[in-house]
């Protein structure tokens, strides 16, 4: 695997990615501090990384099996023994690099019909700017029938003592043993995010919130805080938080967990030659 990083830089930030690692963001800094987990160096494990994008799915489907336009899809298990298929294919696989400057680069991952029945073509756009870094993700139905979709980003923070997210959500999915959800609660339920609570937890969070306004940030006591921005379309806010864990995930998502079992799952559909498109921004302050 060719490992070697494409570079972005400012006075005052930084951005390594890795277009073999899952076209994932390997390093985010700003004025020296990382904005997102630095991978380890000679990492081969996208879960490691700062971030990566969710195509065309984000989290799981129950089984990896689902109903659509006539295919009976049956995907197989892609995070070890757990049996519920993650975040599409592209994640694991190897994106090309469509141009690069200093401070903008694209990526791109083209994905043939297989356990997945449709063809399709994605792209990244990463732009590092006075505003942060910009992401846009599209995906484009390459083939010759309507296809389902939903798109995210998956971004891992770095958790510094006393750290706390604050987020514009109303209501959550409670889940079973194996992160699938079950009911939908509106109003607050364990940490407060809507007012602001700490990252670290005793027990799990790995939870879909509803009515997310798009803007989520982060602070520490004495330190900068991060600002993330999502595109509209971006409806849901998973967060995921182990206890011990020295990062903390909040993933702007077009799609709830197990989108093709009950209604107002976000998936769209996606005409042959049709495009969809979420954005993220990520800032330091």
């Amino acid at each position: 695997m060719n490992v070697a990083p494409v570079v972005l830089q400012t006075a005052r930030a930084r951005v390594e990615l890795l277009p073999a690692l899952g076209g994932s963001v390997v390093r985010f800094t700003w004025d020296g501090r990382d904005v997102l987990r630095p991978a380890p160096a000679g990492t081969r494990e996208v879960l490691d990384t700062g971030n990566f994008a969710l195509v065309p799915f984000c989290n799981r489907i129950r089984d990896g099996r689902f109903s659509f336009g006539g295919h009976d899809v049956a995907l197989a298990p892609n995070l070890g023994d757990h049996p519920h298929a993650l975040h599409g294919q592209a994640w694991r696989g190897a994106w090309t690099v469509v141009s690069a400057s200093e401070t903008e680069a694209v990526l791109a991952f083209d994905h043939a019909p297989g356990e997945w029945p449709w063809a399709w073509r994605a792209e990244q756009r990463f732009v590092l700017g006075d505003h942060g870094l910009r992401q846009d993700l599209t995906v484009t139905n390459t083939g010759a029938e309507p296809m389902p979709v939903g798109l995210g980003f998956h971004p891992y923070f770095p958790a510094r003592d006393g750290e706390r997210l604050q987020a514009g959500v109303t209501g959550v999915w409670l889940i079973d043993d194996d992160c699938l959800p079950t009911t939908r609660v509106e109003g607050l339920w364990r940490s407060d995010w809507a007012a602001g609570a700490p990252t670290a937890v005793s027990e799990l969070i790995d939870n879909c919130y509803t009515g997310w306004n798009g803007v989520a940030t982060l602070s520490a006591p004495g330190g900068a805080s991060t600002t993330l921005t999502a595109s509209p379309d971006c409806r849901w806010l998973h967060v995921y938080s182990p206890p011990g864990a020295d990062f903390v995930c909040a993933e702007p998502v077009a799609n709830r967990p197990d989108p093709f079992n009950g209604q107002d799952s976000g998936i769209k559909v996606l005409a042959p030659g049709e495009t969809a498109s979420v954005w993220m921004n990520v800032s330091s302050s």
